[in-house]
């Protein structure tokens, strides 16, 4: 939930701020996004910056739409909105 969350609202995320923004480990994040992607809710953009690793995240539009019917169903199921 916290990487939707995050993505949710940025364009893009590197996966260090992912990690720093979770604060899980790098094998708990990977796992993770290996889900989202397999699901079709993130994509995944690896390449090299100065020769070093990069990977950047993106929310896809089947993620987006997924997310907002989960905090729509969560805000029923607290009582804050109407069926």
């Amino acid at each position: 939930m916290a990487v939707m969350a995050y993505l949710s609202g940025a364009d893009k995320a590197a996966f260090a701020d992912l990690k720093r923004q979770t604060a899980v480990t790098d094998g708990n994040l990977s796992a993770n996004l290996r889900k989202l992607e397999d699901a079709g809710y993130v994509a995944i953009d690896k390449s090299f910056v100065d020769r070093r690793p990069m990977t950047r995240v993106t929310l896809t539009p089947q993620g987006r739409e997924a997310w907002i019917a989960y905090l729509g169903n969560l805000e029923q199921l607290l009582g804050l909105s109407q069926p």
